[in-house]
């Protein structure tokens, strides 16, 4: 049967090469050819989508220990996706959680989402671009939401390894216009799509009556109006047709700087406070235009600072927060801790773990994003102030600090026509520059700049505890970590008095989930980060659930338990049958995994994460602190 297959090499570790080497036969192949077509999986297609070249007999794998394991199918390369269609993948359909809104499968890339592709020739890996004039056997995808994919194509047939091969690198790489995007194909397809009701479809805001809907349901409408001054896209194109701004506000003060120095209304709180974000004037060196835009501001601050508008305060994200090039190199050393080809290059990254985390800065610039949503959510919630979020095209950050502040206090918007309905308004509507920060036509080589600005907010109420992992007075954990996660935690002095009374205050009370919710910003979550970033990393899994330490015990008392039942039945001769159903744990490991519902199951191994011998190797405390950051318990991973 030509379904799961074994492919000789080491995981991770090079071996002499030898002149061939195959479990599955080629006749074998040739044999079952007939059959395995006629199981092949149906390719699903979405309106407007095309398949544009395939391959067959492609192996898909992973490294695990000293084998590659994996499963035959096919690789095809449509406009808007590359797919792998397994032979047993109805099968393995069966067991999986289905989602009704779901777009592209466990086994789907899309074009856009692919950072890298490599080849390997003679066992050395390289990157792959523009023509080629050797095919490899084996090609490497890289993607921007983390997940690595190995394809092997030594027994694919030349001519389909070369189609499926240039049409991959030309489709992911080379320049587009952007009418061939796939969105124009989809949009066109499917543009008989009839207006839906906003309460039950999400809002697209591309009508006026979008906009007056959204201020209804935010009781808006009493101090903000909706304006079609920029119809058209008359007055600017950085702008949406048509916005919200304060109501005395005049529609020709709109025009007079292209809509830079404009506050535009984002969302208002119950108790009548408001999000406004305001892109900065243009820097000019002629003093005759400096004194013409201080008027101007000057105006439009006594606006917004008159009756019935609450006090104002601006938060300007240029220039003392983050910086879109500190951003992206964070992201960027972050992002290589999670691209790894094999078990080898997990394990000596997990070495230093904490280390190369931290150093990355990325936690860090999440932990200040959400401190700096909190701190507004506290100026509006309990202070009754609006806020102006102030930035020089008011599209990078101010789409990012908007959308967790709504998030953290409208439960409208964490459901999910409402979160659809928000990354619409704030960031599509908003202005951000999706094809110049994920480079979507591929017009030069340059990084993403910002592309995962869009961060998953994580509310936990477990524990009142304060710390990274576990209580910050943990004596353990001080030793393992010492300084090296120190920009991670933050200190009672860093916060204001009024914050911390209402950051403590909200963390105290029973979780409303219908109301407003915080984050922990005194350490991520790291059971929550290990889920969102790990998910796509085998050895990181633990099917089944449950904690690291846990599992690894768990599986050692089962091992013991079956040793002396064996040995029981033995001396009793026992009926009972020796295979007997093993426990529920295992049993129920093909259905969630400890990274649930962050990703499906995986499903072939059931190892834990740290190996027993690393373990029983740790030795007592005082010796451990002294170690690096390796095989170390520190809650849940």
């Amino acid at each position: 049967m030509l379904g799961k297959g074994v492919v000789g090499g080491g995981g991770g570790t090079k071996a002499p090469k030898p002149s061939f080497v195959s479990y599955v036969r080629p006749e074998e192949i040739h044999t079952n050819e007939k059959e395995v077509t006629e199981k092949e999986v149906t390719l699903h297609l979405l309106p407007g989508e095309q398949l544009l070249c395939e391959a067959s007999t492609v192996l898909k794998y992973v490294q695990e220990d000293s084998c590659q394991h994996g499963v035959y199918g096919r690789l095809v390369c449509t406009d808007f996706k590359i797919a792998f269609l397994g032979d047993d993948e109805s099968a393995l359909d069966n067991d999986e959680t289905q989602f009704k809104n779901k777009v592209i499968g466990e086994n789907d890339i899309t074009l856009h989402c692919v950072d890298q592709i490599y080849g390997v020739f003679d066992e050395k890996k390289k990157t792959l671009f523009g023509q080629l004039k050797k095919y490899p056997e084996k090609l490497i995808i890289h993607c921007k939401d983390l997940r690595v994919f190995h394809f092997c194509l030594r027994y694919t047939k030349e001519e389909e390894v070369k189609r499926i091969v240039s049409g991959i690198i030309h489709h992911t790489q080379a320049p587009k216009l952007l009418k061939r995007l796939f969105l124009f194909s989809y949009a066109t397809a499917t543009q008989n799509n009839t207006a839906a009701d906003p309460k039950n479809h999400t809002v697209m805001f591309d009508t006026l009556k979008d906009w007056c809907w959204e201020l209804e349901r935010t009781k808006g409408n009493m101090k903000y109006k909706a304006v079609s001054v920029n119809e058209g896209y008359k007055v600017c194109e950085r702008l949406p047709a048509y916005f919200v701004v304060p109501t005395p506000l005049a529609e020709e003060d709109v025009q007079r700087f292209q809509g830079h120095g404009i506050p535009i209304w984002c969302w208002s709180c119950h108790n009548g406070s408001a999000l406004l974000k305001m892109s900065a004037l243009p820097k000019e060196q002629d003093d005759g235009i400096l004194q013409i835009q201080k008027s101007f501001l000057d105006g439009i601050y006594k606006t917004i600072h008159r009756p019935p508008y609450e006090i104002v305060k601006t938060e300007d994200l240029s220039g003392n927060f983050l910086s879109l090039q500190e951003i992206q190199t964070a992201y960027s050393k972050f992002k290589q801790l999670f691209l790894i080809d094999n078990s080898t290059e997990f394990w000596d990254t997990d070495i230093k773990w904490f280390s190369l985390l931290e150093s990355s800065s990325w936690l860090d610039i999440i932990r200040r994003c959400l401190k700096k949503a909190i701190e507004i959510t506290e100026c509006m919630e309990a202070q009754n102030m609006n806020i102006l979020l102030l930035e020089e095209n008011a599209s990078d950050l101010c789409c990012l600090i908007s959308s967790l502040v709504q998030v953290m206090m409208d439960p409208h918007c964490r459901t999910r026509i409402g979160f659809q309905s928000l990354v619409q308004k704030e960031w599509v509507m908003g202005g951000h520059c999706f094809l110049d920060r994920c480079n979507h036509l591929r017009q030069s080589d340059k990084e993403e700049h910002q592309r995962q600005l869009s961060l998953p907010l994580t509310q936990s109420k477990s524990s009142p505890k304060r710390g990274f992992f576990r209580e910050e007075t943990d004596h353990l954990i001080k030793n393992l970590l010492g300084k090296r996660i120190s920009k991670l935690i933050n200190s009672s002095d860093e916060l204001q008095d009024n914050f911390r009374e209402f950051y403590d205050s909200w963390h105290s009370k029973p979780t409303d989930y219908h109301g407003l919710l915080l984050p922990h910003i005194e350490g991520p979550e790291i059971r929550v980060w290990a889920q969102r970033y790990l998910r796509w990393i085998p050895e990181a899994q633990i099917l089944g659930g449950g904690t690291v330490a846990t599992m690894s015990k768990l599986l050692e008392m089962m091992e013991e338990v079956q040793s002396l039942q064996e040995k029981i039945d033995e001396r009793h001769h026992s009926q009972e049958d020796p295979q007997a159903e093993p426990p529920c744990l295992l049993r129920n490991s093909a259905r969630l995994s400890s990274l649930f519902p962050f990703a499906l199951l995986q499903r072939h191994s059931s190892k834990p994460i740290l190996p027993t011998s690393g373990w029983k190797a740790l030795g007592d405390e005082e010796d451990l602190a002294k170690r690096e950051d390796e095989f170390v318990d520190l809650g849940d991973v």
